[in-house]
């Protein structure tokens, strides 16, 4: 199986997940945030940290893995790849700049909407291209 076609199939469920997650549970995801961003606590803190550790493996997988620029829809998951490395960088790093910057993402109600639709698409996209057309 072609190493794009499986990154795919693992990555494209997981997004639809929380893109159906926001969509619907929409309350309890601000009661999340709003512990974690609005009202650190030594829990959030170690959250931002554990979810930056996550986030760096993760896009260390997909990168080493996966180091393709074509101009195609592989990209994509190589964008993804790095934007997890990096973000789980600067939330290992910097997770006072997280909270700030969190802060003022979900300071709009319709951040979540936005984050669904986003997660929804990206989700969609790479779960037809591993699982319909495998190509």
């Amino acid at each position: 199986m072609d190493r794009s076609v499986l990154l795919a199939k693992i990555i494209g469920p997981p997004f639809l997940a929380v893109g159906l997650g926001l969509l619907f549970n929409q309350k309890i995801y601000w009661e999340m945030i709003d512990e974690v961003i609005r009202h650190p606590t030594p829990i959030g803190n170690m959250l931002i940290y554990l979810s930056g550790l996550l986030s760096m493996l993760a896009g260390l997988a997909v990168v080493n893995s996966h180091p393709s620029w074509t101009p195609d829809w592989r990209a994509v998951l190589t964008i993804i790849g790095w934007l997890l490395l990096v973000g789980g960088i600067v939330r290992i790093v910097l997770p006072g700049i997280i909270l700030r910057l969190g802060s003022t993402i979900y300071g709009s109600p319709t951040t979540l909407l936005i984050v669904a639709i986003i997660s929804l698409v990206l989700g969609g996209f790479l779960s037809f291209k591993g699982y319909w057309t495998g190509k």
